[in-house]
């Protein structure tokens, strides 16, 4: 079976574990790719910065700072300190050392001219991940926040400095409507048994995928099943700060408003399937009046065995969506 995930993000990287976990513990042959949002991407320093594919990828190899939620575990920060001192990066943002690494190898290669699916994959073989990283998009459509009174941030800044409190009006990525799908990313979709969006952020983490031109006509034309997991629990985000991204494009925070939001592929949406946590089973029937398969399971990933089960449910769901045909 081969198992695309969209996803970015810290959920989308314990997801992703979880799917490696799950096919690590299955008799079958598996693969796993995933296709990773870049909205979150920036310049800084004059580094280019992939925070949600470094999380996935640090997660997969080990490396990740499982305390914080980001970064290198055993980091030190002397280079950042420096930076700051004269004044070439801000003081809400924080490099670790071994993440600096990361981002100079990277930008090396990009300056060099390699494309940033060819650096996915450069970055990937380094460590033993169990997975394939690609990039969405081999464009830069970063995410930019527009406010009120049309004051444009990059979202980092907004996300980081200002913890999603200044009022937006509207996300934007910039250069999206030139973007194309990266070819590797299309592949992982076309040749997929079965498709799984993480339990990611639905506007900032995922949304920035599904518009770049092309990509929802991939899932449109996919064979496979699309069963997506939701980042809302009890009303709640997961992790991070969901329920603000919502509001600016009026969505509640909730698991069954954010299924509406996907919408269902037999009606121009992405999905076929939806699970929700056990907390919003009231949901399930709405869910599936909308069109999506819907089923409520433990969605909490606190460890390796419940995050390997969320995957096995989410594989188990896709299977029955594709028997119901």
């Amino acid at each position: 079976m081969r198992i695309t995930v969209i996803a970015g993000g810290v959920g989308g990287a314990r997801f992703v574990r979880g799917v490696r976990e799950h096919i690590r513990r299955s008799a079958e042959d598996h693969t796993v790719e995933v296709v990773v949002n870049t909205g979150d991407d920036w310049w800084l320093a004059g580094l280019r910065i992939w925070p949600d594919h470094d999380s996935i990828l640090y997660t997969l190899a080990g490396q990740n700072d499982e305390e914080r939620g980001w970064g290198r575990r055993g980091e030190s920060e002397r280079v950042s300190a420096e930076l700051r001192t004269w004044g070439v990066t801000p003081e809400w943002f924080t490099l670790g050392d071994l993440d600096l690494g990361t981002h100079i190898a990277r930008t090396a290669w990009l300056r060099a001219g390699k494309t940033p699916t060819e650096v996915a994959g450069r970055l990937g073989a380094r460590w033993d991940l169990g997975v394939t990283l690609h990039p969405a998009t081999d464009d830069e459509i970063d995410t930019h926040i527009v406010t009120p009174d049309g004051e444009r941030l990059h979202f980092q800044e907004w996300w980081t400095r200002h913890r999603a409190r200044l009022p937006v009006a509207r996300f934007e990525q910039q250069g999206i409507d030139e973007a194309r799908p990266a070819a590797a990313a299309l592949a992982a979709i076309a040749a997929a048994d079965v498709i799984l969006i993480a339990p990611s952020n639905p506007v900032v983490s995922i949304g920035p995928v599904l518009q770049i031109p092309g990509f929802r006509d991939a899932l449109a034309a996919a064979s496979a099943p699309i069963v997506g997991v939701s980042p809302i629990i009890g009303g709640a985000a997961v992790r991070g700060m969901a329920e603000a991204c919502l509001a600016v494009i009026g969505v509640d925070a909730d698991a069954g408003a954010v299924a509406r939001h996907y919408g269902a592929r037999g009606a121009g949406g992405v999905l076929d399937g939806w699970l929700v946590g056990e907390e919003d089973a009231p949901a399930v029937p709405g869910v599936e009046s909308a069109g999506i398969v819907a089923r409520a399971v433990p969605l909490w990933m606190r460890d390796a065995d419940t995050s390997a089960a969320l995957a096995a449910d989410a594989v188990t769901l896709a299977r029955t969506v594709a028997d119901l045909g």
